[in-house]
């Protein structure tokens, strides 16, 4: 193999809500190879197997060695690199969706401090990492694979977690308000019936939700239906107006505005590009 190589794989479709793998792969880096400034709109863990790097976030800089793990956040300005004399060598996945912040939220990574030294999993984590990279793929089948593998890798953290505490109060809020929406989304329910099923006031709930996944619960329900949306307008035949009644619209003209507000294209419009590109 070449001494410096890099082998990624980019997922093209995330259609799981919960918790989808957004790329993968492993890098032997040439001395000072960079990436950034710039920001990721998903979560992304480093793993170092062997050599040296920096890690800047935040206005700070943090040297990080063999054995070593970093997190980034989504849209947070980050720069990272390798060292000039013993340049690293990493595995790394990227992921998001509703689980991720949760799931975070109880490891040792924070904002504050977004990479854990040293940790003696290192092993178990590069196997995890690499397994998740040999079950690649874009079949619906494969993102489940990957995505079973991407939380045994995020389970490993959670256990070894210097605070055992799964979940905070805010944590165990959110959690019950995403059961409550992937259970009823499909009805015209509102943030009150979210506030009244996790038996909290809505100002209470809007901040645990703002707390542990930086949106709104009015956001995350609006999202998470259009999430599924997308979902009906790729894989059934059915009508816009049935597709916007099947996740929870009260009638097809405010689900289309609301889709092209926050998609940038209209429902139709969306469900030709995407036969255009299975075409293709």
């Amino acid at each position: 193999m070449d001494p410096k190589y890099k082998n990624s794989y980019k997922v093209n479709k995330k259609e799981l809500v919960s918790l989808s793998v957004y790329n993968v792969g492993f890098q032997k880096c040439e001395p000072l190879y960079q990436w950034g400034p710039g920001i990721r709109d998903h979560y992304l863990i480093h793993h170092i197997l062997s050599g040296k790097g920096y890690y800047s976030v935040g206005g700070k800089v943090y040297a990080l060695s063999t054995g070593d793990t970093f997190l980034v956040y989504p849209q947070t300005e980050i720069t990272y690199y390798a060292d000039e004399k013993d340049p690293w060598e990493y595995a790394w996945v990227g992921f998001n969706g509703s689980d991720a912040a949760i799931i975070l939220n109880a490891t040792d990574f924070s904002r504050d401090f977004p990479l854990i030294h040293q940790t003696p999993l290192s092993e178990s984590i590069r196997e995890h990492l690499l397994g998740i990279y040999e079950a690649r793929g874009n079949d619906f089948m494969d993102s489940v694979e990957m995505t079973g593998r991407l939380y045994q890798t995020l389970a490993l953290f959670m256990k070894h977690a210097s605070n055992n505490e799964q979940y905070n109060s805010s944590s165990n809020y959110v959690q019950k308000g995403i059961a409550y929406i992937s259970a009823n989304y499909s009805y015209p329910i509102r943030v009150e019936d979210i506030a009244d099923y996790v038996g909290v006031s809505r100002s209470h709930l809007y901040r645990s939700f703002e707390t542990i996944l930086g949106q709104s619960p009015k956001n995350y329900l609006t999202q998470f239906r259009l999430k599924q949306a997308c979902y009906l307008l790729e894989h059934s035949s059915l009508s816009i107006t049935a597709v916007a009644n099947s996740v929870g619209f009260d009638n097809g003209l405010h689900f289309s505005k609301t889709f092209h507000k926050l998609k940038g294209i209209s429902p139709r419009d969306y469900r030709l590009t995407s036969l255009n590109n299975n075409t293709d």
